[in-house]
């Protein structure tokens, strides 16, 4: 499947995504994959999966947590969704559902198919933002144990990737417990993002 996924043309590729059904029996909302992808995209975005509000309008981070993580990159809505600069793949691409403590984990299905096959197509990403827990597990294997002792330790991963925590309102409160993160790794973000970004003018 890899070997054939790597033949594919690169739109080809990404209508396969947007078309997949794989988990489909346990979607409750149903299959609807949400990415934005270009080969000349110079940032990668690393989410979780998608949420209802996301689900619904097919537009990735269009929510609170977009508003947040476009303010600590320092980045425009319009800059933000111009796939020829920055790409958006989450671990699962599908809105999975929402357990007691918020959504489900994303369904591992969508990494195991399509994820290194894609990720080999984005020659030019310059700066990779890895939100949350199961972004950080795949990109970082050898990483630390919890999401705040991996992001605390952002400078080991820096400039390549950086890890961050999730954007949801639902992390206010470590926010404000972890005041050094929006005091020190985000204006590091915005500055990086920035150069990036002027690279690609």
């Amino acid at each position: 499947m890899t070997e054939e996924l790597a033949q594919l043309p690169f739109d080809e590729l990404v209508r396969r995504v947007r078309a997949c059904t794989l988990c489909q029996d346990v979607l409750p909302l149903g299959p609807r994959p949400v990415v934005q992808l270009s080969e000349s995209a110079r940032i990668l975005v690393v989410g979780q999966a998608p949420g209802r509000r996301v689900h619904e309008t097919g537009l990735p981070f269009n929510d609170p947590s977009g508003d947040r993580l476009r303010d600590w990159m320092g980045v425009t809505r319009d800059t933000f969704y111009d796939e020829q600069k920055l790409a958006i793949l989450p671990m699962g691409f599908c809105y999975p559902g929402t357990g007691k403590s918020g959504d489900l984990p994303p369904r591992p299905e969508c990494a195991e198919t399509w994820r290194q096959a894609l990720l080999d197509r984005l020659p030019n990403i310059e700066l990779t933002l890895l939100i949350g827990q199961y972004a950080q597990n795949w990109h970082l294997p050898e990483g630390r144990n919890t999401v705040t002792d991996t992001v605390r330790h952002w400078q080991t991963y820096w400039p390549r990737m950086m890890p961050t925590p999730h954007p949801s309102p639902r992390n206010n409160l470590w926010l404000r417990r972890n005041p050094w993160f929006e005091a020190e790794a985000v204006p590091a973000l915005r500055e990086q993002v920035s150069m990036v970004l002027s690279n690609t003018a």
